[in-house]
């Protein structure tokens, strides 16, 4: 409501030359009138060049008040389109993980694009043609009556029955535009599918079965839109007849009239033809606002959505929030991190995770967290980077509760690689420089030099594409790795970030990781056991909990749940090297 408050001048303004318009527009029927009886049926011309002056600059006037509020109506809806965008996307900036985990990508897209685009259709071009049309409809019926209450009883009597035609038609019409949407959704998915996963469709050869697909669903769209287009032709036929209906009647009591007054006669003609739009356009309003509402519903509710993990009011107003820090404010940080009695529950989750949990990081500790796929071996670094809260204990960050200080804070002091990196649209370049946006062509190529990345130094103006698509996996994974050393974090977090990558990539990762983690707290997330003999501390989850924790050589001599692991993988990796030399 806010957003749209802010435009209340152009909306003002935008109402006030549409009623403007409407008015000049009633106004047009009286002018026909009035030269009707004067100068063709009186034959009085004396007054004509007046009377065309006078018609003439009410055109004009009609058509500028008409452009005018055209004007401020686009203003209004790209206006409040953009205000509601920007909004809705910063406020998802300040949402925790656990938000963009229980809703899909799709449903946030369609709230954040779709639903603001129409509510400011809805402020703008719909509230523009209601008070023209109402304006319109009012400004008629007000005239009739005062010329001929009978003959304008008539002609009203018909738009019941216009509005009954149009609510029945309306129905079948949405149940079929919302059909229409639905296909189009399925046909532009089977398309984004048949292009992004060429690949796949060619390696499991059902190309046939894709392009059946996509036909079945262009046929059934084209069935269901002729559907739509008949009822459309029919509603058309049927809102003419009913506009005939109207003529008819002023036909019919038109005789009477015209052997007094042929003016008025045109008048109600006009009137009776030109009131049957405004009525449809009306029934129109009402049903896009009953529809908008919905959409205004969804907006607000994900407006009104607060994130799991919050700052305080006294930490925001010392260091400030993502969008206006104080780094001026902030405590140095050093990196010794400490889990002190930590229970925790996923927000969509019903077991603890973590049930009283303690444990001492010290500044410089190379931490490692192993398991199986799905074991849960991320859950320490989500905490640690303060995408969830504890459920109960607390984290501590140099010996002082995490949340006595700000997010940004924290995360201006870590630096995350993932296993799938993710770069933007731009330049290698433009990439890196999000680690450090000051950060010159000598640091970069340092960067780079440090992660064995050299190759690229020659190419840093070289556009990625969208996602990094146009580099391999493992060019975007040593990008990824320079822009973190490029942060200069204190506490490094490696979450798999070798594990989607060649042998010979990773080799050059394990040698770049053991360079970068010298001096920072670093808590390395791994699949391949082998990444991790060298780790101060390895903690072993299975299902969610920790159930091993001890230094390599500790844990091999435990011959526990490492123990397997490692000489399961060591048997798989060693069984492939000899059928890769056969």
């Amino acid at each position: 409501m806010k957003t749209v408050l802010a435009w209340r001048r152009q909306i003002f303004l935008m109402i006030l030359m549409s009623a403007v318009g409407s008015l000049i527009d009633i106004g047009v029927p009286l002018f026909q009138r009035y030269a009707l009886n004067r100068f063709v049926a009186e034959g009085d011309l004396r007054t004509l060049p007046v009377f065309a002056l006078i018609y003439f600059a009410a055109l004009v006037a009609a058509a500028g008040a008409n452009y005018v509020a055209c004007m401020y109506g686009m203003e209004v809806e790209v206006g409040v389109d953009r205000d509601l965008r920007n909004r809705a996307f910063s406020h998802l900036q300040t949402l925790s993980f656990s938000y963009f985990n229980q809703n899909s990508v799709g449903y946030i897209h369609s709230r954040v694009m779709s639903d603001t685009s129409k509510i400011g259709a809805l402020v703008s071009w719909t509230l523009l043609d209601s008070v023209w049309q109402l304006g319109y409809i009012i400004g008629a019926e007000i005239v009739m009556f005062t010329l001929r209450p009978k003959l304008a009883l008539l002609i009203t009597a018909v738009l019941p029955l216009t509005v009954l035609l149009y609510a029945v038609f309306q129905k079948g019409l949405l149940a079929v535009n919302r059909r229409v949407r639905e296909l189009n959704s399925r046909i532009t998915g089977d398309f984004n599918e048949g292009i992004m996963g060429a690949r796949t469709i060619k390696t499991l050869v059902i190309e046939d079965r894709m392009a059946a697909d996509f036909k079945a669903g262009t046929e059934s769209m084209r069935r269901t839109s002729l559907h739509g287009a008949r009822l459309r032709g029919m509603f058309a036929v049927t809102m003419s007849f009913a506009s005939s209906i109207a003529l008819a009647i002023v036909l019919w009591r038109g005789g009477l009239i015209v052997k007094e007054e042929i003016g008025t006669f045109s008048l109600f003609m006009s009137y009776a033809q030109g009131l049957m739009e405004p009525v449809r356009w009306v029934v129109d309003a009402i049903s896009d606002l009953i529809t908008t509402r919905v959409n205004i519903e969804r907006l607000r509710k994900l407006l009104n959505t607060k994130s799991d993990v919050t700052d305080r009011e006294d930490v925001l107003l010392r260091e400030g929030d993502v969008f206006d820090p104080k780094p001026e404010n902030w405590e140095e940080l050093k990196g010794d991190l400490e889990f002190r009695d930590v229970s925790f529950q996923y927000p969509d989750g019903e077991d603890l995770v973590l049930e009283h949990f303690n444990l001492r990081i010290p500044f410089g500790t190379n931490l490692a967290i192993v398991g199986e796929t799905g074991a849960g071996k991320s859950t320490l670094a989500n905490l640690i980077c303060r995408f969830y809260e504890p459920t109960e204990g607390a984290l501590l960050i140099d010996g002082v509760d995490a949340r006595e200080h700000s997010q940004s804070w924290l995360r201006s002091a870590i630096a995350c690689v993932l296993q799938t990196p993710h770069l933007f649209s731009g330049t290698i370049r433009e990439n890196l420089l999000y680690g450090n946006p000051d950060a010159s062509d000598e640091e970069i190529r340092e960067a780079l030099r440090l992660v064995s990345a050299e190759s690229m130094m020659d190419r840093l103006d070289t556009e990625v594409g969208e996602g990094g698509d146009l580099l391999s996996v493992g060019e975007k994974q040593l990008i990824s790795f320079a822009r973190a050393v490029l942060a200069d974090p204190r506490i490094l977090i490696l979450d798999e970030a070798t594990a989607s990558v060649d042998t010979v990539t990773e080799s050059k990762l394990q040698a770049a990781i053991d360079r970068i983690i010298r001096g920072r707290t670093s808590v390395v997330i791994a699949h391949r056991l082998s990444t991790v003999r060298n780790a101060d501390l390895i903690l072993v989850v299975d299902r969610g909990k920790i159930v091993e924790s001890g230094t390599h050589a500790d844990l091999m001599k435990a011959e526990g749940k490492y123990y397997r692991l490692y000489s399961r993988q060591f048997t798989d990796e060693s069984t492939a090297r000899l059928l890769q030399g056969s």
